[in-house]
């Protein structure tokens, strides 16, 4: 059997390798057209900014180690250039030396991934723009930066790419602005919660514009001149683009293959094309969200890699299926970490969900040990049935490993409500008794069970101020004095019993505090008097963050006050 593998990046090196572990025998092919295989595509903006020196190790395997070890034919700078399903041949073009030539194949494997998005460019542009997709892009960057000594870079877009850039490029001592044509970066993130993506960026210096589309570049000799939508025009050094992607799909639609979600390739769970003996993996397939079951385009390193192997064992005889995927993801900005898992709640009620979700600020472990840092959680769920649909989780540390374990109940099914009953390790250097994880699950537990009632940060402006509902901030008064929200009046949590008659009872009580606990437990001495009472989802920590343009602080003391 001939397996020709177009692609040699994540997707297809990972089933190249997979079908020889599978089939000792099999003769395996592999075109791809840029001068490296099996590249690590997420350590890239790495390289630029010197946090990875040598550039051997953005390559896991060179096109002779692939050889050696595993006996696969990896052609660099050799190009497929068509696809002849009735012949089952594929025309390659020899980039080097121009050759063209016929390959046959058994068993195709699609695996092009997916091409920037360009604007307009002016010729005089070219070699001060860059993007950033493989590893040759890279060195360009690099070799442009090291020889122009630029100031001043513009980024166009606000994705995993841009930012990586952005942090990388501000290490080396250039002025960064990042342009975003919508009103917050990083999509998958609620806006609530991208707002302390956007605090942190800014507080490192990095320049943010919003709500502008990058229309031309035109190029001169002291750098580029961005026009953006709007009639304005930002200067600078240089630009690299990371406005987005679209599925590089020319050669499949040449062949007749069915397209899907922006040309995407449509394949069925096991990888296959509508063409027979033709797979395709990677950025470049149209797969399905594994939380909402509809066709979507999610274009990270995992998915490909695990669709690789599954399309290497279908190949091989062996009945393996993908289960779609749910987009987990982590971020590096700076000193901040973001991870996402799921769908946003923007994106679930877009969906015709009807969502719930909790806000909390626990700590990366338990707070009297020293070194915990905050960490501010979003964990969203469907009303009443209790699905978790996804959850979002920004700060210091311990983000990976919490994004990790939600990740996993997802995929397991759970209902957020059993978040409260895993069973997770626990030692004070590393997470308190009470994890994250298990914190979120009792207060959606707490909600199920009516326990708790909450309001959230959209229903901030929309409270009456007419003196109908009655507005509560629990904290201390130093607290309280140094910043609260129009409206509320204070009574600190430890007097609030032997306050009750300030508080009417026959109104409704909206009580925030600096983190949610101690609201929380105001609610509960409120309840038990006979009030009605609703705690804010996140504290009013995450209100002035969100709002007022606050980074996230690092340290709190157990009680959910501010370090």
């Amino acid at each position: 059997m001939k397996i020709v593998i177009v692609g040699g990046v994540a997707g297809g090196a990972t089933a190249a390798a997979r079908i020889r572990r599978l089939d000792e025998k099999a003769e395996i092919v592999i075109f791809e057209r840029t001068g490296f295989i099996s590249y690590a595509n997420c350590g890239l903006p790495y390289f630029i900014g010197d946090v990875i020196n040598d550039p051997d190790d953005l390559t896991l395997q060179s096109p002779a180690g692939f050889f050696r070890r595993f006996r696969i034919n990896a052609k660099i700078h050799h190009e497929v250039v068509a696809i002849n399903p009735d012949s089952k041949t594929v025309t390659v073009k020899n980039l080097e030396s121009g050759e063209l030539f016929e390959e046959s194949y058994d068993k195709l494997v699609l695996s092009p991934g997916a091409k920037p998005v360009i604007p307009k460019l002016s010729e005089a542009a070219r070699d001060k723009v860059f993007t950033l997709r493989t590893v040759e892009d890279t060195f360009k960057i690099k070799e442009y930066v090291n020889s122009n000594h630029p100031s001043t870079a513009i980024l166009a877009g606000g994705g995993f790419i841009s930012l990586e850039l952005a942090e990388n490029l501000k290490a080396l001592g250039i002025n960064v602005t990042v342009v975003q044509n919508g009103n917050q970066l990083m999509n998958p993130f609620d806006p609530e919660m991208a707002a302390f993506i956007h605090n942190e960026l800014r507080r490192q210096g990095v320049n943010i514009v919003f709500g502008h589309a990058v229309e031309e570049i035109k190029g001169h000799e002291n750098g580029v001149d961005v026009a953006l939508s709007g009639g304005c025009t930002l200067h600078a050094d240089m630009a690299a683009l990371a406005i987005g992607v679209t599925p590089d799909t020319a050669l499949a639609k040449d062949a007749g293959l069915q397209l899907g979600l922006k040309g995407s390739i449509v394949v069925n769970d096991r990888m296959e094309t509508s063409v027979p003996d033709i797979y395709a993996v990677g950025d470049a397939v149209q797969v399905k969200n594994f939380v909402t079951g509809e066709d979507d385009l999610i274009a990270l390193a995992g998915p490909a890699n695990k669709q690789g192997r599954i399309a290497a064992d279908n190949i091989c005889g062996i009945d393996s299926r993908y289960g779609g995927s749910q987009g987990s993801s982590v971020l590096k900005i700076f000193d901040l970490t973001a991870a996402t898992t799921g769908i946003s709640e923007k994106k679930a009620r877009s969906l015709g969900y009807e969502t719930d979700s909790v806000v909390l600020s626990p700590m990366s472990h338990a707070s009297y040990y020293p070194g915990g840092m905050v960490m501010t959680m979003k964990v969203v769920f469907e009303k009443n049935a209790y699905k978790l649909l996804g959850a979002q989780i920004i700060g210091y540390d311990g983000v990976d490993k919490r994004i990790d374990v939600l990740a996993t109940a997802i995929r397991a099914g759970m209902k957020a409500t059993e978040l409260k009953e895993l069973d997770l390790a626990y030692a004070p250097p590393y997470s308190s008794a009470k994890d994250p994880v298990n914190m979120a699950g009792f207060m959606i537990d707490n909600v199920a069970s009516g326990v708790m009632k909450q309001w959230h940060i959209e229903d901030a402006d929309k409270l009456p101020r007419d003196g109908s509902v009655t507005l509560l901030d629990t904290r201390t008064v130093g607290e309280y004095q140094r910043g609260h929200i129009e409206g509320f009046y204070n009574i600190p949590v430890d007097e609030l019993r032997e306050r009750l008659d300030e508080v009417d009872p026959g109104k409704p009580v909206y009580v925030i505090c600096q983190s949610g606990l101690r609201s929380y437990i105001s609610c509960r001495i409120l309840e038990g008097n006979g009030y009605t009472a609703y705690n804010f989802a996140g504290g009013f920590r995450f209100y002035q963050a969100v709002m007022n343009d606050r980074a996230l602080i690092k340290r709190a003391t157990a009680c959910g006050m501010d370090n």
